[in-house]
């Protein structure tokens, strides 16, 4: 299976979870794509990060693979001018420039790295995309205001995204998103621009991007953030990194193994130091 992250440095400890969950649950060879950039004050994805990623999940099957793919230059060459400044990170469109990227395959899933896989993926990625140019799940909040329609549920979140790349490229999809986000300011940039481009976008049920709250048929989980309205409105995000907010905010421990391997990992890819999660944690109390 083909898998693309995007980000920068501050998306490594969200990888090492979300990858780590892909190894447990998933028995097909992994190749792995992580597209980073430059942009100060931002630094890329590092190659200490990429190496030891790699090693990780060949330690389960020497053809999986950790590849980090740095387009700076792409970028610099086409940035999306009308949404830098948005409270949305400029790498949250890197996804956007894939097609640009030869070096990935026809078929790849992209994932955000908060995104944590919980059941076998593979009849899921494996399914027909022939006709397709994305396939996605309803955003949990945005379908019921950004929909086509009042009746059709067809604003998909874009964490998760099952891209037939051969059909992107041929229609042009990406590029023409790149174009609407350099010139049109937009909320969620490249979700909105993805949704409102795509003529092909298949629908996928909500058990392959769960937003809200765990089920037993959840295959992934994508911890955005939510409204609560008890005991007052309000919105509250948590992400995996954050292991103490996962048990007091959300009382979730469904990920406990898989996040205490990542706190025991953590010093490959950050040397001498401790996960993410924990410093801000440490700083809140």
């Amino acid at each position: 299976m083909n898998i693309l992250y995007c980000g920068d440095a501050n998306t490594e400890d969200g990888l090492l979870i979300s990858i780590l969950s892909l190894l447990k649950n998933n028995a097909a060879e992994l190749h792995i794509y992580l597209l980073t950039m430059e942009l100060a004050p931002g630094k890329p994805i590092s190659d200490r990060a990429a190496a030891f990623l790699d090693q990780k999940v060949k330690e389960k099957n020497s053809g999986n693979f950790v590849r980090k793919l740095d387009i700076t230059q792409l970028f610099q060459s086409r940035p999306p001018k009308a949404n830098l400044g948005t409270r949305f990170t400029p790498c949250c469109m890197l996804r956007l420039y894939a097609d640009l990227v030869e070096e990935l395959p026809e078929r790849i899933l992209y994932l955000d790295n908060d995104v944590v896989c919980r059941k076998s993926i593979e009849r899921f990625y494996s399914q027909d995309m022939d006709q397709w140019e994305v396939a996605g799940v309803p955003d949990y909040y945005g379908k019921w205001f950004f929909g086509s329609s009042p009746f059709r549920h067809d604003y998909i979140n874009s964490g998760v995204l099952l891209l037939n790349m051969k059909n992107i490229r041929r229609t042009g999809l990406f590029a023409r998103c790149r174009e609407m986000c350099a010139q049109k300011k937009m909320f969620m940039p490249d979700q909105s621009a993805i949704n409102k481009l795509a003529s092909r976008k298949k629908l996928l049920p909500r058990c392959y991007n769960e937003q809200r709250k765990l089920h037993e048929d959840t295959v992934m989980q994508h911890f955005t953030t939510s409204f609560r309205f008890i005991p007052w409105p309000r919105t509250l995000t948590v992400k995996p990194w954050q292991v103490e907010r996962m048990h007091t905010k959300l009382r979730l421990h469904e990920y406990d193994d898989l996040l205490a391997e990542y706190e025991r990992l953590i010093p490959g890819i950050r040397p001498g130091g401790a996960a993410k999660g924990k410093l801000q944690e440490d700083g809140q109390r």
